[in-house]
């Protein structure tokens, strides 16, 4: 439980740091001189330079633990910021948020696979899920709207030095509050193999995930990368960076509401996952098709249906590996979320004056369910624990 109080304030530090800079990175790169297409392109380089660290992280925090690869994304992250602070041109940006995409591309996966070995109970494991969502969704709560104050009062240069400086703190703390024996323990201990005790336990230990899963996060990704890059340049990117800020602080207080639900783990992570997608294609639709519905209320409930998704997604891959590999597994989830993020903002900027970006989500969305494996259930129910997936 310490190490996981420990994870949950490295998490909430970083996705403060990171979450502040939403509404300010598009303004900031207008400031430099940047188009909207070569803005799509800088927020889509940041995803695709997640891909060679994904893959790298997927077998590496198997092997060594999570403990130096979040110390290693804290602090790369931070250092980088502080560069950020002192450029001048649209192609330093770019370059930038290019290698930031590699150096975060390994806390994600770290910090979900340290939370999941951190107990073999699937109801345990599916709180420590819960936990991450709602220490994720706080930081993100407060930080857009931080983040836009902190550069209407000190402008930009000063805001990503201060952001830096507060990820390099991170990692320090990270480096100095989790011994390397606490957490190469921990792992050694979750990760042992052991032998079987019949077929049945076998096939469960090494049931294999079909690729069909990972379409969702895929699509999940690139209507988040759509909305990103759409929110902060509505009425023509005229809108005002406080505002934008807010905005974003709503989706996460949506996010919020349904994560304090905790009734809802009882129920199978496979349904949560599918009402939690349909509801956000849904909102992605009213924004597309019925612009009269205000659009903080909109937002609002497409948080919801974030608060819905993600620990959901996180606790039926869990179960879906049987527990082991969870480097991996988690490092490939971030590779389909990469490769949507960079879709994502990349499409909008591209299709934005002739389509709605926002029914493209829409469509996307609802390819992702139909893709979801619907006609596995008993098999993944009969090779894993029937309390944690049948709920």
């Amino acid at each position: 439980m310490k190490t996981a109080i420990w994870l949950y304030l490295f998490l909430f530090l970083a996705v403060f740091d990171l979450h502040a800079q939403y509404p300010i990175l598009t303004p900031f790169a207008i400031s430099l001189g940047a188009a909207p297409t070569f803005i799509g392109w800088m927020m889509g380089i940041y995803s695709l330079t997640h891909l060679p660290g994904n893959l790298i992280a997927g077998t590496q925090i198997d092997k060594h633990g999570s403990r130096r690869y979040i110390v290693f994304s804290l602090l790369g992250a931070g250092i980088i910021l502080l560069i950020q602070a002192q450029i001048h041109t649209p192609w330093q940006l770019l370059a930038l948020r290019s290698i930031s995409g590699f150096v975060l591309a390994f806390l994600s996966p770290a910090c979900l696979a340290l939370l999941a070995q951190l107990s073999s109970d699937p109801i345990k494991q599916g709180k420590y899920m819960s936990g991450h969502g709602v220490v994720h969704t706080l930081a993100s709560v407060v930080s857009p709207a931080a983040g836009a104050l902190i550069v209407g009062a000190l402008g930009f240069s000063a805001t990503f030095a201060s952001l830096g400086y507060l990820l390099i703190l991170s990692g320090v703390i990270a480096w100095l509050s989790m011994p390397k024996g606490l957490v190469e323990v921990q792992h050694e201990k979750v990760t042992e193999p052991a032998m079987p005790s019949n077929p049945v336990e076998e096939k469960r230990k090494f049931l294999p995930v079909s690729w069909r899963y990972f379409a969702l996060p895929l699509v999940i990704a690139c209507a988040q990368g759509i909305l990103f890059f759409e929110l902060p340049l509505r009425g023509g990117g005229h809108s005002s960076m406080m505002s934008t800020g807010l905005l974003f602080s709503i989706i996460s207080i949506g996010a919020l509401f349904t994560l304090s639900m905790l009734f809802l783990n009882r129920y199978s992570p496979k349904l949560r996952l599918i009402a939690g997608v349909l509801l956000m294609s849904l909102c992605f639709f009213a924004m597309a098709a019925i612009p009269q519905i205000p659009l903080s209320s909109v937002l609002f409930v497409l948080g919801m249906s974030k608060g819905i998704i993600f620990p959901a997604m996180a606790t039926l891959f869990i179960h879906l590996s049987g527990g082991n590999k969870l480097g991996r597994i988690f490092s490939l989830q971030s590779i389909a979320t990469s490769i949507g993020s960079f879709i994502g903002p990349i499409t909008a900027g591209q299709l934005r004056v002739g389509l709605s970006p926002y029914f493209i989500a829409f469509v996307l969305l609802m390819i992702g369910i139909m893709l979801l494996p619907y006609f596995t259930a008993r098999r993944e129910a009969s090779l894993s624990d029937p309390k944690s997936i049948l709920g």
